[in-house]
């Protein structure tokens, strides 16, 4: 039975409300597909703002083009695929012609349904030319996810004069994800300077005594300067998606 004629009934009296709940749960694919591999949600969008995302990294490029092949028959017109190997984009490419790959971000996205990008802006700020595969996986991504973002690189507290000369930008913006190694110290300067949040990214990328990125996390998690948020070492990805949640809480009111 289809849904209008469900309804008409039950406007018409002649289907109670519990029982065109039912016929309507049983009619309703299913919320997820199981492909043995993987078990795709295809609810997420509906629950969190955002249809899911693929990790590649750990899966075959079958998997992530058997993935993405059953997004597109449910009707899912934009996918992101992060942590995807030049490799791995070849082959999905030769299956999905239409991907598109980002390879310092290192991220594959099918768009085929443009939206017009919303605000406030995000900025991604990040300290020197080694954080940028980072920063380019939160702006590529938070770009995907249709805010409007812009990228000032290479402005680190080792030469604070470029930093300075952005500060129009830097005071202009909604939402700032400042990516930093080394010690840091950026997202403390750039919270400094400006009202809005500030994300900080820490990175892997430094000498010794970096520890891989924990002197970064550490010093921005006991940033002197408030309102710094925190995401976890290279996670340009988790950033974006917490700027873009913020763009919408802020495009709402």
């Amino acid at each position: 039975m289809e849904l209008i004629d469900i309804l008409a009934k039950v406007q018409s009296g002649d289907l109670d409300p519990a029982a065109a709940a039912e016929l309507i749960n049983a009619a309703a694919p299913p919320a997820y597909d199981d492909l043995g591999y993987a078990v795709v949600d295809h609810d997420r969008r509906s629950r969190t703002g955002a249809a899911e995302v693929i990790y590649c990294a750990g899966k075959t490029p079958e998997q992530i083009v058997g993935i993405m092949r059953n997004m597109i028959s449910r009707g899912t017109d934009n996918i992101l695929a992060t942590r995807a190997s030049q490799e791995t984009f070849d082959f999905v490419c030769s299956a999905i012609p239409d991907a598109e790959y980002f390879a310092p971000a290192r991220i594959i996205a099918l768009t085929r349904k443009s939206e017009p990008k919303r605000g406030p802006r995000v900025l991604v700020v990040c300290a020197g030319t080694s954080d940028i595969p980072v920063a380019e996986e939160a702006r590529v991504t938070a770009d995907f996810l249709g805010c409007d973002v812009q990228g000032i690189y290479d402005v680190g507290v080792a030469g604070l004069h470029r930093l300075l000369a952005r500060l129009g930008d830097l005071r202009g913006a909604g939402v700032i994800i400042v990516v930093a190694g080394m010690e840091g110290a950026l997202a403390s300067v750039v919270a400094g300077l400006t009202p809005c949040p500030v994300i900080a990214v820490p990175t892997s990328v430094g000498y010794g005594a970096s520890f891989g990125g924990i002197a970064a996390l550490l010093a921005m998690l006991n940033s002197c300067a408030s309102g710094v948020g925190v995401v976890n070492i290279d996670n340009g990805f988790g950033a974006a998606m917490l700027a873009s949640h913020i763009v919408n809480l802020t495009a709402e009111k």
